[in-house]
């Protein structure tokens, strides 16, 4: 038994995993995870064929090609809890794996506009899903690769983007500093905080996704769609959703190709490295 296989995993004897209720040749290399399980379901709809596509609570996965290439999409729901879980169990599929997360989020700055993209450049880890793995200063960082993919998909988009640390939280009242009236938050503080430092976003996923990516190594990303302005105090029109959600799955998809590409140039060299001539 290798130091990465565990006789806790919960599967079946051909590979099934328990949670996600996969097999091996169920998933493809190239996984995007998102919350929404109708957006997993939207995702899917741009592929070309589809050939395995499975539910089991909040995790509906679809394995396909997109642009002759195999992809597949996964529901996660919401929380750092559930994240582990799926990927945990997807690494368990296969491996190496490559996880871009294509989600919501609030953004914490002026600037970043509702429909607006963040690429996420690391996360403070406002949770504690990941500090059952790694010390609590552990850095949660996307990979360098599929930050350069995103960022060049949204730009061959023509999308507007921003790119920074985002803030991941275990709950979205309280633990984002929300004021509900009959929940006195206890850290009133958390958004003026965090908007000084310079964090961009607020969602509730990526700092255990990465964590798990940087311990376990494999590449890991998150682009998420601007749902809510914190210091506007807005949300996003509900006729205006659709659209916003289309903006990050297109740069999602987008990011695989480049990835695509990437892989080809680079050969046997550990690392994707631009050329200059």
């Amino acid at each position: 038994m290798s130091e990465f296989e565990s006789s806790e995993i919960v599967k079946d004897e051909t590979g099934k995993q328990y949670h996600i209720d996969l097999r091996p040749d169920d998933i493809s290399d190239k996984i995007m995870i998102v919350g929404d399980p109708a957006r997993a379901k939207r995702v899917a709809d741009l592929f070309e064929t589809v050939r395995v596509s499975r539910q089991n609570r909040e995790y509906l996965s679809f394995t396909g090609t997109y642009k002759g290439f195999e992809l597949t999409v996964m529901s996660t729901g919401i929380g750092c809890d559930n994240t582990e879980i799926a990927v945990i169990e997807l690494c368990q599929l296969k491996f190496p794996v490559t996880i871009i997360r294509c989600g919501s989020c609030g953004a914490l700055q002026f600037d970043i506009e509702i429909g607006d993209l963040v690429i996420s450049s690391g996360t403070l880890r406002l949770e504690n899903t990941s500090t059952f793995f790694v010390e609590e200063g552990y850095p949660a960082i996307a990979s360098h690769e599929v930050c350069l993919a995103l960022l060049k998909s949204a730009a061959n988009e023509k999308l507007p983007h921003h790119f920074g640390i985002t803030a991941t939280a275990p709950g979205f009242y309280g633990a984002q500093g929300r004021h509900i009236p009959g929940f006195p938050v206890k850290d009133e503080g958390l958004f003026d905080r965090l908007t000084k430092q310079g964090i961009k976003n607020f969602e509730m996923e990526s700092s255990t996704l990465f964590t798990l990516a940087c311990l376990r190594g494999f590449r890991a990303g998150t682009v998420c769609t601007v749902f809510a302005s914190r210091p506007r105090n807005k949300f996003i029109k509900p006729e205006k959703k659709g659209e916003a959600e289309l903006r990050a799955i297109r740069t999602t998809l987008g990011a695989f190709e480049i990835l695509n590409k990437m892989d080809e140039q680079k050969g046997n060299s550990p690392f994707w490295l631009p050329e200059f001539k």
